[in-house]
């Protein structure tokens, strides 16, 4: 018996990136990586391993840590994707206001060469956003926050000390 084979190369999908509706006709074996960058623009998804071991790539798949690198674009068709470039809010004044996590990255200095960011900073705002922030963060919520992404550089030790930082940002603009 012979299978039919499927001749369709590119489809149409309409996706949420960052708060705005997007379509695009993408190639469908595009990796949701490859239309991030190379169809909507935004560069802010690092690719490194393209395994979906370093963490690199990852954005938020309806408010989900996702590896970019391990998602067809077409899987996303209907989704919300939040990448790097969309964790900062409106302010009151019409202008935006970062992340905490983002803010901490900077007041720690929790990076060096800056590829593994936008992941480590998609994955922690994802927990932080999830967690209670009237209870202050343990180390082992912290371990997991960051364990899964990579860092060449740092060490870790700046980036724990950002979420911890993050946290307690969250926690005080909870207390108000």
């Amino acid at each position: 018996m012979t299978r039919a084979v499927s001749t369709d190369t590119e489809r149409t999908v309409v996706v949420t990136v960052n708060g705005v509706p997007r379509e695009a006709t993408v190639p469908v074996r595009w990796l949701l990586s490859d239309a991030l960058r190379h169809e909507f623009g935004l560069t802010g998804t690092h690719v490194g391993c393209e395994h979906g071991v370093c963490g690199s790539c990852t954005v938020l798949v309806d408010g989900q840590p996702t590896r970019s690198c391990l998602v067809l674009a077409v899987q996303v068709d209907g989704h919300e994707v939040t990448t790097v470039e969309g964790l900062s809010r409106p302010d009151h004044q019409g202008g935006q206001v970062l992340h905490p996590i983002q803010e901490a990255f900077r007041e720690c200095h929790a990076l060096q060469c800056g590829f593994c960011t936008p992941g480590f900073l998609t994955t922690i705002a994802a927990g932080l956003d999830a967690r209670d922030p009237s209870v202050e963060i343990t180390d082992e919520e912290v371990d997991e926050l960051v364990g899964g992404n990579l860092c060449r550089c740092t060490g870790y030790a700046n980036i724990k000390k950002a979420c911890r930082h993050a946290a307690a940002a969250m926690r005080d603009e909870a207390a108000r």
